[in-house]
């Protein structure tokens, strides 16, 4: 059984499929309608909810941390031990919730079909911003698209409902809700079961360890952004899950001397304070890598573990050294990030073993990360690349390249590598690394891009690199907004 809260009503389900998401739990099981279908692949925004659990702030503090999800993608079995609010749960006594009433001052409905999720995204916003800037409230609203292209009404609403927020009813229950939260907070390891179908929700590393060694053919399930799409987009039928979204040792972020130690469980957005501090370029690049709802459910073991050839984050981490920690039973072992991608999603990992830690180096200040996607934000790439060289008196004297989109998994540049290490850091040196790539990599084409068009990319990328270090005064990334 999992055990949620539906606004503030308890709901006990037992026998629910585990496949299902809450999309159509919301609209199929309990009727509400509210929550739109507009894409089922976590592009478009209709379907966004606002999921609310317990968190202790740096300060001891428990409080409710609201984030937007997109409910196409969020398994049902997921929601165990939290709260979950849906469009029809902000009206409260016959009175709009302030941001419902902002998008209607403002014009902020057109045909009306987007008009919830963008009014869910807002709600998430106002809950975790006293005051957005213009910068935050884009930031919110990426995920969310409107083909009615009335985003400035939209803005202005965002700017209305968040400037100056009066006090709401999760406001004056939330001592009630964390009380609530509180006692159906997960103490064993929960099950949806339809009989042909499951999905185990473990609470510690060694649970999850003895189902995975049970159950050698689940999924694991985390924020579902990649594998819900077998069920959303190729109509697959995922019998038997294993969610480790509940298991806190797998979700920390923990700093030390020489590296970031982070649990594979934790959410890209979780990630995105210890990365961006260490590593600027890293932060940004996670800020470009999907929408806030995105990033509030993805993490960072599963854009690893998916071992996708266009993930964002191998390339970067394979340039910083990254190591991984993979688990079996009470048996760890440690590996080198860029050989745990054997070939095109084909990796390292053994039967029942998973990833438990990604480990990331510190210290490496010429590091730089850079993408080439059609769209600015909440798109694939084309083409990642990451840079990270050690200079000692102009010559270089470590080099790590790694690129994504040029082959069959996240892959370093080694050939281009041999050419830097020993060599003078400079224009001559650049041009021949830049021809080098081409004995890394043989790019295929596809509707992303030509291999001609990649190759260039890849070998621009290098001279860009080689610019912004000669010249760091000079702006040479525009991604302002008109």
């Amino acid at each position: 059984m999992i055990q949620f809260l539906l606004n503030q009503e308890l709901r006990n389900e037992h026998a629910l499929d585990p496949n299902l998401t809450v999309l159509n739990y919301l609209r199929e099981h309990l009727g509400k309608s509210g929550t739109k279908e507009g894409c089922a692949s976590g592009d478009c925004g209709a379907c966004t909810v606002v999921v609310g659990e317990l968190h202790t702030d740096a300060q001891g503090a428990e409080q409710i941390r609201y984030r937007s999800l997109n409910s196409c993608l969020t398994f049902v079995s997921s929601l165990h031990g939290k709260q979950l609010i849906s469009v029809e749960d902000l009206k409260h006594q016959g009175q709009l919730h302030s941001v419902q009433q902002a998008m209607v001052e403002c014009h902020g409905s057109q045909c009306g079909f987007c008009t919830p999720g963008f009014v869910m995204s807002l709600f998430a916003l106002q809950k975790n911003s006293d005051a957005p800037d213009s910068q935050k409230a884009h930031e919110a609203l990426a995920g969310n698209l409107c083909r009615c292209t009335g985003y400035r009404p939209i803005l202005a609403a965002a700017e209305q409902a968040c400037c100056n927020k009066p006090a709401d009813q999760f406001d004056s229950r939330q001592a009630e809700t964390i009380a609530r939260l509180k006692a159906i907070a997960p103490t064993q390891t929960a099950e949806l079961n339809s009989g042909d179908k499951r999905c185990l929700v473990p609470l510690t590393v060694a649970d999850l360890a003895d189902l995975y060694d049970a159950y050698p053919q689940a999924r694991l399930l985390a924020g579902g952004t990649d594998l819900a799409l077998e069920v959303t987009q190729f109509h697959r039928t995922l019998p038997v899950m294993i969610y480790v979204g509940n298991i806190e040792e797998m979700k920390r972020i923990e700093s030390f001397d020489d590296r970031l130690e982070i649990g594979a469980a934790t959410a890209l957005s979780d990630c995105y304070s210890a990365l961006h501090h260490e590593y600027p370029d890293f932060g940004e690049l996670l800020h470009r890598f999907a929408s806030l709802q995105i990033r509030n459910q993805g993490t960072l073991g599963g854009n690893i573990g998916n071992a996708s050839p266009i993930g964002d984050s191998p390339p970067l981490l394979i340039a910083l050294g990254a190591q991984i920690v993979l688990c079996k039973g009470e048996t760890r072992r440690t590996l080198a990030l860029e050989d745990y991608f054997i070939d095109y999603r084909v990796t390292a990992r053994q039967d029942s073993e998973f990833i438990e830690k990604i480990i990331v180096p510190k210290g490496h200040t010429l590091f730089r990360a850079y993408k080439v996607s059609k769209r600015l934000d909440d798109d694939i790439s084309a083409v990642c690349a990451a840079f990270n060289l050690k200079l000692d008196n102009g010559v270089i004297s470590q080099a790590r390249v790694a690129f994504g989109g040029m082959a069959a998994t996240p892959k370093r540049a080694k050939s281009c590598e041999a050419v830097l290490v020993g060599a003078t850091w400079n224009a001559a040196t650049v041009e021949k690394a830049c021809a080098a790539l081409a004995e890394d990599f043989t790019p295929l084409s596809d509707f992303r891009a030509s291999k001609e068009y990649r190759l260039l990319s890849a070998q621009n990328l290098l001279r860009k690199y080689f610019i912004e270090l000669q010249t760091p005064h000079i702006e040479t990334r525009v991604t302002a907004y008109v």
